[in-house]
């Protein structure tokens, strides 16, 4: 059979009053901004067919994860491992989990979603048409995104110190601006843009629920490109925030400086979409075309060592998660990052105080022609993104971040020996985002035709 596409999408909005995940504080749902949105691209070719899915959620456990890919393989009869959900990361979505102490809402929200999920694979499938694949790399504009990780004049490592610190010195990394864009055309119906880019997802904050920033984009794509579905698949983006530290005249524009010293507000949202939209549509009409003869999936699971704590860090972990857990925070000696960062450190040390000394990690692979997507179950910090991207023989390699599942923060080595929230609260030990690079490299050498 040749090469042949089918699309699908629903909605998964929540219900009012469940717990809203992203931060180390409560919210509930009070509203909505806008819809939360699954959709689905299937794939087909000869005697292979992968699903690629897409959340609007903050992160889905990799239990969870496995769950719905298990359950979609039942309703649709394709291969559990050619399964590929990826989230985008939206910190105004619905917390999803399979803990029995969970809250009820919450596990019949995760129970619908996995519903939905099959839902939308199936209706993919049957909207299979011929089509053919196009890609380009775009270069995204200045003031959407920057390294959220700074030097400080003192020495320390700060991850969103406070705007115009006078002791920030410098950003500790290097962006990647690269906007991955495939463009598939089918004979009849939708066409379809994935599109690929490391940001967070992150620019609103509050209790009203929103797909954040790439809901922002799809819908502006969708509005000036008649006849086109838009999904997004999160890149490199452990380390890269929509904020400038050092704000620039009319960066303020519609937005505020929220409780952990970024900028967010539905206006900064809906400028980071746009402005990322319009990077896609400099390059949509000039996609380059090439044939899809073949795709495949593959996996390849790590085996990493965990961060467990010594017994000296374990007294002071207990009491600020003790603190934290009674609604505290006040009696921690810290305020806005700085909270939220030993929170999330003590919350860390006190899951792994009894191990396990190794958590397996597992990279899923998808070809499509000479085109390859790398999916990897957490944050992985740009240079990551950077590093599988360098892999030679390939036309466009897209890292996908949050990709059936999610196992927290993947700092580079330097990051550990600098310090910063998301070093100090990775469930592994230094070295991880280096084995993610030599396992993205080696999945890409088995995968090649």
């Amino acid at each position: 059979m040749a090469f042949a596409v089918g699309y699908a999408e629903l909605n998964i909005n929540p219900p009012l009053g469940i717990f809203v995940h992203g931060y180390y504080i409560e919210r509930f749902a009070e509203g909505f901004l806008d819809d939360l949105m699954a959709s689905c691209m299937a794939l087909r070719c000869s005697d292979k067919t992968i699903l690629l899915i897409a959340v609007d959620n903050c992160l889905i456990k990799t239990s969870v994860a496995d769950s719905y890919r298990t359950k979609i393989a039942q309703t649709t009869g394709v291969e559990e491992n050619c399964i590929f959900i990826c989230a985008s990361h939206t910190h105004t979505g619905p917390e999803v989990s399979d803990l029995p102490t969970m809250a009820e809402n919450i596990l019949e929200y995760t129970q619908f979603l996995g519903r939905r999920l099959s839902d939308v694979a199936a209706l993919a499938l049957a909207d299979l048409q011929p089509a053919k694949m196009g890609f380009a790399q775009g270069w995204a504009p200045e003031r959407v995104a920057y390294i959220r990780r700074y030097k400080m004049k003192d020495g320390t490592t700060m991850t969103c110190p406070l705007i115009d610190d006078p002791n920030i010195d410098h950003p500790i990394g290097t962006l990647d601006q690269r906007v991955n864009v495939l463009r598939f055309d089918r004979e009849s119906g939708n066409s379809i843009v994935l599109v690929n880019y490391g940001l967070h997802a992150d620019t609103i904050n509050g209790n009203l629920i929103s797909a954040d920033w790439p809901g922002a984009m799809r819908s502006t794509l969708e509005k000036a490109l008649d006849g086109t579905k838009c999904m997004f698949f999160p890149g490199a983006e452990g380390d890269v925030g929509s904020t400038n530290v050092h704000p620039k005249p009319g960066d303020m524009n519609d937005t505020e400086i929220s409780f952990d010293n970024e900028m967010k507000s539905p206006g900064m949202a809906r400028f980071v979409g746009r402005a990322l939209a319009g990077t896609v549509l400099q390059v949509y009409d000039k996609v380059a075309y090439v044939d899809v003869e073949s795709i495949d999936c593959l996996r390849q699971t790590l085996k990493l060592p965990t961060n467990m704590p010594t017994a000296e860090q374990l007294p002071l972990a207990h009491e600020y998660k003790k603190l934290h857990e009674e609604g505290r925070d006040d009696l921690i000696p810290y305020e806005a990052m700085e909270l939220t960062t030993v929170v999330a450190e003590a919350l860390r040390m006190c899951d792994l105080e009894h191990g396990p000394e190794f958590i397996d990690l597992t990279l899923t692979g998808v070809r499509l022609g000479n085109i390859a997507l790398v999916g990897i179950p957490g944050e992985p910090f740009t240079d990551i993104g950077v590093g599988i991207k360098d892999t030679e023989g390939w036309d466009l390699i897209l890292p996908c971040a949050l990709t059936n599942g999610s196992q927290g923060y993947f700092p580079m080595q330097s990051a550990f020996d600098e310090g910063g929230y998301e070093a100090r609260t990775s469930r592994y030990k230094a070295g991880v985002a280096e084995r993610i690079i030599q396992g993205g490299k080696e999945l890409l050498e088995k995968m090649k035709k």
